[in-house]
This record gives C-alpha cells, sequence and structure tokens, in this order.
C-alpha cells in the first residue's frame, strides 16, 4: 500500500544539546508502527516536530504525508491533515462531560452557535467505536483513567483521523485496561487506520506492532519488520541502550537482619466516603536490609496504605500502630513521618514528588533544608555541592544542576525525587512504582541504586504493578487486594500465577 508518512534527516538542536541527529522515519499505510528509546532518546522531540509543536523551520530536515511535503506551523495545521497526537499526560477538562470534551475547540453548529442534539449524537457515535457505555453528559472526573484515556481517542476519532499517535497510552492503566485499548488499536487496523505507538513496554510492542523504530541518543538506530517473526524483547533492549542487558536485574546476596518496621492492625477510611473501610487490619514488618514488595491489581489500596502511613496524607479516622525497633512512634504528620526516618517515594512524581518548574538543585534539598542551611538561610553553595554530588552519584543526565526539574527526561526525574530522599537519610524507603514510565536502561540503573540501598541497611517497601519487578527485586512480597493483605510469601516460592491466583481466589470469597 505504500507509505503514509516519511520523516527525512530531521535534526533539531536546543541551546548546548542536539536532540535529534538526522532521524529518518518511515510509516506504512494501515500498519501499528512503535517507537521505542530510552528516556531522553528523542521520540517525544520528534512527535513534536510532526504534529507542528515545533514548527517548520525550527528543525532541519523534511515531512512527507500522503505523498506531499508537509511544513506545519502549529498542531493546528497537522489536525487538518488527520494527524493526531495523543499525549502521555491527558489533556482532558475534569468538570467538562465526555461530549464537550470530546469537542472543545471543534464545537458542533453553525454560526457561533452549538448544536447540541448534534453534539450528543455525534458522541454516541464515538464512545460506541470505542467501547465506552456512558453517557455523553458523564463528567470526566468521574471516569477512571482508562476510560479516560477512551474519550481521548474518541477526541482523535472526531477529527477524522488518518495517523493516531499515542504516546506511552498504557503508562498510567492495569493490566486489564492495557490489553483491552491494545486489542482497540488492532481493531482500527482492521479498518484500515494507521498508528504510530510510542511505548516502554516491550511485550506490548511484540503484541500489535507490524515495525518497530528504535532510537538512540537521538538518532535512529534500527526499524525492524515484526510481521514474519516476533521482534526479540532482548534484540530490543540491546539496540535500546546500545550495550547487552542479559539480566534485567542486579545480582544481590541479600544480608537480612533484625525487624526494624512494623505495622500492626492499620486500618484507613475512604477520604471522601466516611462510612467506607478502606484500608483493613492490614499488619506487616520490614527486617533491616530487606526489601519487601507489595503486590496488587490497580485500586487494591498500596498506595492509599503507604500515604496513609507516611504523615496520614490519604484517609481518614485511621487507627493502628507504627513501630520502629519494637518502639511505637508518631506518625501522624509528614514532618514527624520523615523525623523517624521514612521516605515516601510516590508514584505521581510530577505531581507530588517534584516541583516542575524548579531547578535540580532546590528539590534535591527540599525534604533536608536544614542539611543545606546555616542559622535558617539556606547556603547555596552547600545545596550546589548537595545536588552535584548527587548528579554524579546516582547518574542525573543533565547539563548542570541549574536546570529545571520539568525540562528532563522521566528517568532522570526520577532519579532526582529519590536523591530528594536519599539527602534526607531515610531507614525507610517506600517506593511506589518507581520505575513506571521510565525505560530499561534507567530502570537498570534504578534497581541498582534500590539493591545498593538494601545493600547499606535500608528497610525498603517495593509497591510495582510489574510483577516480574517485585519477582526480580523483592526479598518477600505482601499480597494486597480490596484493602486488605491476603497473603504473603518470600520470593524464592513467589511466581506471577501464585500472585494472580491469590488474588482470584481472594476475590471469590
Amino acid at each position: 500500500m505504500g507509505s503514509i508518512l516519511e520523516m527525512k534527516g530531521i535534526t533539531k538542536r536546543f541551546p548546548g544539546v542536539i536532540a535529534l541527529n538526522d532521524v529518518n522515519l518511515v510509516v506504512q499505510t494501515g500498519e501499528i508502527h512503535a517507537i521505542c528509546g530510552e528516556n531522553g532518546a528523542g521520540k517525544s522531540t520528534l512527535m513534536k516536530v510532526l504534529s507542528g509543536v515545533y514548527p517548520t523551520g525550527t528543525y532541519d530536515g523534511e515531512i512527507h504525508f500522503e505523498g506531499r511535503e508537509q511544513k506545519f506551523d502549529s498542531i493546528r495545521d497537522s489536525e487538518e491533515q488527520g494527524i493526531i497526537i495523543i499525549h502521555q499526560e491527558l489533556a482532558l477538562v475534569p468538570l467538562l462531560s465526555i461530549a464537550e470534551n470530546i469537542f472543545l475547540g471543534n464545537e458542533q453548529g453553525k454560526l457561533g452557535v452549538i448544536d447540541n442534539e448534534q453534539t450528543h449524537r455525534r458522541t454516541v457515535e464515538l464512545l460506541k467505536q470505542v467501547g465506552l457505555k456512558e453517557t455523553p453528559e458523564a463528567l470526566i472526573t468521574d471516569l477512571g483513567v482508562g476510560k479516560q484515556q477512551l474519550v481521548e481517542i474518541a477526541k482523535a476519532l472526531s477529527k477524522k483521523v488518518k495517523l493516531l499517535i499515542l504516546d506511552e497510552p498504557t503508562a498510567s492503566l492495569n493490566e486489564n485496561d492495557s490489553a483491552a485499548l491494545l486489542d482497540l488499536l488492532l481493531g482500527f487496523k482492521a479498518q484500515g487506520m494507521t498508528c504510530i505507538l510510542i511505548s516502554h513496554k516491550l511485550n506490548e510492542i511484540s503484541r500489535v506492532a507490524d515495525s518497530v523504530t528504535i532510537l538512540r541518543d537521538g538518532a535512529t538506530v534500527q526499524t525492524m519488520d515484526c510481521r514474519d517473526a516476533p521482534v526479540c524483547e532482548d534484540t530490543l533492549i540491546r539496540h535500546m541502550v546500545g550495550r547487552e542487558m542479559a539480566d534485567r536485574y542486579p545480582h544481590r546476596e541479600p544480608n537480612i537482619g533484625e525487624v526494624v518496621f512494623e505495622i500492626k492492625d492499620w486500618t484507613v477510611y475512604h477520604e471522601q466516603h466516611a462510612d467506607r473501610k478502606f484500608i483493613k487490619g492490614v499488619s506487616m514488618n520490614v527486617r533491616q536490609g530487606e526489601i519487601v514488595g507489595i503486590a496488587g491489581l490497580m485500586g487494591s489500596g498500596r498506595t492509599e496504605l503507604a500515604m496513609s502511613v507516611f504523615g496520614r496524607t490519604y484517609g481518614r479516622n485511621i487507627s493502628g500502630s507504627v513501630f520502629l525497633r519494637g518502639k511505637p512512634i508518631d506518625v501522624s504528620t509528614v514532618q514527624k513521618a520523615v523525623s523517624h526516618g521514612i521516605a515516601y517515594v510516590t508514584e505521581d512524581r510530577k505531581g507530588y514528588g517534584l516541583v516542575l518548574e524548579n531547578e535540580i538543585r532546590h528539590n534535591i534539598s527540599l525534604a533536608n533544608l536544614p542539611g543545606v542551611s546555616s542559622r535558617g538561610v539556606i547556603d547555596g553553595g552547600r545545596e550546589f555541592e548537595v545536588a552535584t554530588d548527587y548528579k554524579r552519584k546516582i547518574n542525573i543526565r543533565c547539563t548542570d544542576v541549574f536546570q529545571n526539574v520539568g525540562n528532563l527526561s522521566g528517568g532522570n526525574q526520577q532519579k532526582v525525587v529519590l536523591s530528594k530522599w536519599l539527602f534526607a537519610g531515610p531507614e525507610i524507603l517506600i517506593l511506589d512504582e518507581p520505575t513506571r514510565g521510565i525505560d530499561v536502561g534507567a530502570k537498570y540503573e534504578i534497581y541498582t541504586l534500590i539493591a545498593q540501598l538494601a545493600k547499606e541497611g535500608k528497610c525498603i517497601i517495593l509497591i510495582s504493578s510489574e510483577m516480574p519487578e517485585l519477582l526480580g527485586m523483592s526479598d518477600r512480597i505482601y499480597v494486597m487486594n480490596e484493602g486488605a493483605f491476603i497473603a504473603e510469601m518470600p520470593t524464592a516460592e513467589a511466581s506471577q500465577e501464585k500472585i494472580m491466583r491469590s488474588i482470584v481466589n481472594a476475590g471469590k470469597n
């Protein structure tokens, strides 16, 4: 059928850095074309060039779409040609309805008057296409993330899309929602639509992609055809990171000591629904130098448990006890939790973990300002030294520590969050989805850091939706379902099947 898109010799420069260097991309009509690469490899920059976020004249190279050279000066220009991009951070207005969001900026009507009947009718058609049963009047704020993603796709379909670009579409979705979204893409392909899928999840690429283009350090490494034979994940990883990754998790020889941290009969009620018990009498412990994993499906209560223990930042009517080396401690505020050596690395690094418009050095010192202060005044030189030391130790890829955190890739942002809490000197480190949205190379670096912290005697609680990650890093695993721990097992005796079976069986009771 020929190609629908050709990007030739795309080079994009920012001050002091070449983000894209002579990148070439060819997408065939009617295929799902995956683009993968480490954080900072240039994937999002390339899509911003394609969609007109970076207009013609700000980059070198050519874009050909449907056989004609295109010069896009804005997103509107690319959308008029049928190129629609759905970003990882969803661009929906929470307090507007589904229908209002789908046609925002593209209102249905004549002479400046919105036709509500036509809007409703078209929305019903679009929701049917993406498999959503909600009414057009339902508010976005009442939908889960998976359904919000489907609304974004319906919004794209309303614009007569020819090339649909999805940037990490399943990053915040559970396994069921992810599988449903991938099935939807396969359905679109069967109808002749062309898709570009940017993803770190190599199993998803293997499942749906017809071809894969790999970027590394702003350059095209290789494009592979997946139609004849599935592409081996190890091959993809090797091309992405430029090195073999025979072992995805660092080798550890655990040296586990006495129980340091313990939670007993921890009960938490829902923040909005005061009569709903959300965490139900949970008890757990962590030993010195131990990595304890918490497995469970989305909504099982893992994050809420972590937040309620860390300064009661979630929930109400909280009861139960927390012990440090056998003695009860007060964790009723964040300050008190931190003073007892507890740190919480949130799953939402952009919303809660970082101040995106601030520099790296300011973010790293946030949780321990006394450590960079003298008589209540921040010592800029000391702050610079601390941040530079963590930049080196944790390999934060940046121009310098004066760079804004918001301009870093996801993996490097996560390293800044970890640096912030490590500088606070914690004994107990709660890591909530520490590698979400991060490529395999950056993941390995973070795994190595976690292993080193455990070796130093820190207590690690690891919450993850990726079972291979839990099995690869943990010494012991608790399984959580509907706010309660339903199983506990040494990792040596655990498997994905055993964990899922315990969840399924708990759901039957």
